[in-house]
């Protein structure tokens, strides 16, 4: 049989197949979870959809939060969600396991999720900062310095 394999997938798809594996659902994604991951999902979920107007979308293998653009983003796994959220500042806190540099205004924040009741201050503030942030313009970048002439 002639085809090939995805090489996001490694599904293989036979000639002339359709296929798309970017296209998912938040079903799809969280219908694996375990009891306590599937709680801690629906009240991440709930507490950010009480933030205001914004876009929840699945997409590959994330689900992601965005206003204007995206704000933060869950990837499922086998033993607990991976929130990733983007602040201007950097936090310094045990819940953050790893931080990253994206761009030059944000800073992406990596925090894992087990249980329902992880899902508590600070990290919903820090969610809220990052959703209030995510609609304001970045802040102006200092201007180049200017050298004086002697």
């Amino acid at each position: 049989m002639q085809g090939h394999e995805c090489y996001h997938c490694k599904q293989w798809v036979g000639k002339g197949e359709a296929h798309d594996c970017w296209t998912t659902t938040e079903a799809a994604l969280t219908q694996d979870l375990s009891e306590d991951l599937r709680d801690a999902w629906e009240r991440l979920r709930e507490t950010a959809a009480d933030f205001g107007e914004q876009r929840i979308y699945a997409s590959h293998r994330s689900i992601m939060f965005s206003r204007r653009a995206c704000y933060f983003f869950v990837r499922p796994k086998k033993s607990a969600l991976e929130v990733v959220f983007f602040l201007r500042r950097t936090l310094r806190a045990p819940q953050v396991r790893r931080t990253e540099r994206p761009s030059r205004s944000k800073t992406a924040h990596v925090v894992q999720i087990r249980h329902r009741d992880e899902v508590e201050p600070p990290l919903t503030d820090w969610l809220r900062e990052a959703y209030q942030t995510g609609e304001s313009p970045a802040p102006k970048g200092r201007s180049p310095k200017t050298r004086r002439a002697r």
